[in-house]
């Protein structure tokens, strides 16, 4: 299995932290982002790591060389343009093997997924893709049919859901920023430039299989704004797996 950390965002929800450092460099209970998730790999067997970097992502570049981590990591520069999840995995593609699987990690998400379990199922499934997903209060779910396939989306923001033709929705998840691929599925991307990763499954979910794997939502936060971190260093102290 390889990797890729999704660190190129901005942070906008965690100013003034990310006024002058990259958002995969905040720390929460002592250890940046980019790290705790590097040594998660790293403790999970990868040895490949591709991170894809934008904002302050020189710091990113130097901070990564002075660990010394026990791991190939090369680096996807988006530093022209942010190109959005999926853009950035299409952008990073060619710095695969492109014989193991990929799994995505945002590098805003802390949880005790377990990284080779998700490997696991994929190679017993006939899916594309497994997207880790829980039963949590959101404003955005993902859609999917009685056979556990993607097949929609439902965003109560924007009052909007979009359901593929032919496709009833029989469960609703909200989306954990962990998913793992099949190398072979960029044969398939259909969308270039900047796109999100959802609206490429959304696509990819026409002719294929994009399923979800269950994550426990106790065990998962999204570091997104400040006054949720000191919840999140309890969780941490709490759980060393996180």
């Amino acid at each position: 299995m390889e990797a890729m950390i999704l660190a190129a965002g901005r942070g906008s929800r965690l100013m003034p932290l990310t006024k002058d450092k990259p958002k995969a460099l905040v720390e929460v209970a002592g250890c940046t982002l980019l790290h705790r998730n590097i040594t998660k790999l790293i403790n999970s067997n990868v040895r490949h790591i591709v991170i894809n970097t934008h904002y302050l992502g020189e710091q990113i570049h130097r901070f990564v060389e002075k660990q010394h981590y026990d791991a190939d990591i090369f680096f996807s520069d988006e530093q022209d343009a942010l190109l959005d999840t999926g853009g950035g995995v299409w952008a990073a593609r060619k710095l695969f093997s492109g014989t193991q699987p990929i799994l995505l990690h945002n590098v805003d998400v802390v949880s005790d997924i377990d990284f080779a379990d998700m490997e696991r199922q994929l190679l017993t499934s006939d899916a594309l893709a497994l997207i880790a997903v829980s039963s949590r209060e959101t404003s955005r779910h993902l859609l999917f049919d009685r056979q556990k396939h993607l097949c929609g989306r439902d965003n109560q923001t924007l009052n909007q859901t979009t359901l593929l033709p032919g496709r009833e929705a029989a469960y609703s998840y909200a989306f954990g920023g962990v998913h793992i691929l099949r190398p072979q599925i960029f044969d398939y991307f259909t969308h270039r430039g900047t796109f999100s990763i959802i609206d490429e499954y959304l696509s990819l979910a026409k002719d294929h299989h994009i399923d979800p794997i269950m994550h426990n939502a106790q065990t998962w936060f999204d570091v997104g704004k400040i006054d949720q971190l000191h919840t999140i260093e309890k969780a941490i102290e709490a759980n060393p797996k996180l």
